[in-house]
């Protein structure tokens, strides 16, 4: 009874456990007949929540890994990479968060155990690209081996970047079009939470390209010149991404000494009209303070048309004044 509960308890980690069968497909296979698991019954796929007790305690007890691999696989936060270790290969990879109501910038971690007969992956989110693959291999379509699996999970992974990066170029092209019409003091939010995601984005896809070109040059007995080859495409499609990415970051900054450009015109062609307006009534100011001081003698006091004579002198004054500025082309 107590080993009925253990295995329970173990099983609550695994999310899914295959059978490769050399030719595409395979079959899911019980807890029970993952314990009994030998290589010679073919190439195995297991799928963990490391979030779950019972992952940590099988990979302890039971996986026959190294610690170090172990704790790879368990560990919260991770950065792209590929490491050899011994004849298999320890893989950390990146891919767009495609869940809903997800940022495409938050992306989900995966990590993968590799050797020539079996694969071990943890992961806490939910992948698309992982469900891509069990689907091929579900209809009979998916990889032949662990090289081929490495190299299709890769590519699901880059191909489904490609949304996330459209809606970015479209982003920056819609904001583009508004510089030319709205106010740029409101765009400027959107530029900046633009800018942010691609700074995301392009922090964890630099060590990406890198963790692909490792897997390209490692030597291992069960990665052959044919799976270096299509793994070197997946690394071109990577590097065009981060480049795509590079230059939405780069339009960005661009796009924001622009705004901050034509803020900073329009600032300027404020004050040049208070400056002018200023000018004019400077020495309106000046006559009408001179003659509203409470003494005696200030001319034409006791004249009943003086006050229209003056308000004509001041028409004057503001004539000459918008002449001479005419004239200095100040206008």
């Amino acid at each position: 009874m107590s080993d009925h509960i253990s295995h329970q308890h173990e099983e609550k980690g695994l999310i899914h456990a295959f059978l490769m069968d050399g030719n595409g497909g395979g079959r899911h296979l019980s807890w029970d007949e993952v314990q009994n698991w030998t290589p010679d019954q073919g190439k195995i796929w297991l799928h963990f929540d490391y979030t779950e007790a019972s992952t940590r305690h099988w990979l302890e007890t039971d996986s026959g890994l190294d610690p170090v691999i172990i704790n790879a696989l368990l560990t919260e936060d991770t950065r792209p990479r590929t490491t050899n270790i011994e004849d298999g290969l320890l893989i950390t990879l990146r891919g767009v968060n495609n869940n809903p109501g997800a940022d495409p910038e938050d992306m989900v971690s995966i990590r993968l155990w590799s050797d020539a007969d079996r694969i071990i992956s943890t992961r806490k989110r939910k992948l698309l690209s992982v469900k891509d693959l069990l689907r091929q291999l579900e209809r009979g379509k998916g990889p032949k081996d662990m090289a081929e699996f490495i190299v299709y999970l890769t590519d699901r992974l880059v191909w489904r970047m490609i949304d996330t990066i459209d809606q970015l170029e479209e982003q920056i092209d819609d904001i583009e079009d508004k510089a030319l019409t709205e106010n740029p003091g409101g765009l400027r939010h959107e530029l900046s939470e633009l800018r942010r995601q691609t700074i995301a984005l392009r922090r964890y896809l630099s060590p990406e390209r890198d963790a692909v070109t490792k897997i390209m040059v490692e030597q291992v007995s069960w990665i052959h010149d044919m799976h270096r080859m299509k793994m070197r495409e997946v690394g071109e499609r990577l590097i065009q991404h981060i480049e795509d990415i590079d230059v939405v970051r780069e339009r960005t900054s661009v796009m924001n000494e622009q705004l901050l450009n034509r803020m900073s015109e329009q600032l300027n062609q404020r004050i040049y009209v208070l400056s002018i307006l200023s000018a004019i009534f400077l020495p309106l100011g000046f006559l009408t303070g001179l003659l509203g001081i409470n003494v005696g003698g200030i001319p034409g006091s006791q004249n009943p048309i003086a006050f229209w004579v003056f308000v004509g002198i001041l028409a004057v004054v503001v004539v000459m004044q918008v002449a001479i500025l005419w004239w200095k082309k100040w206008f």
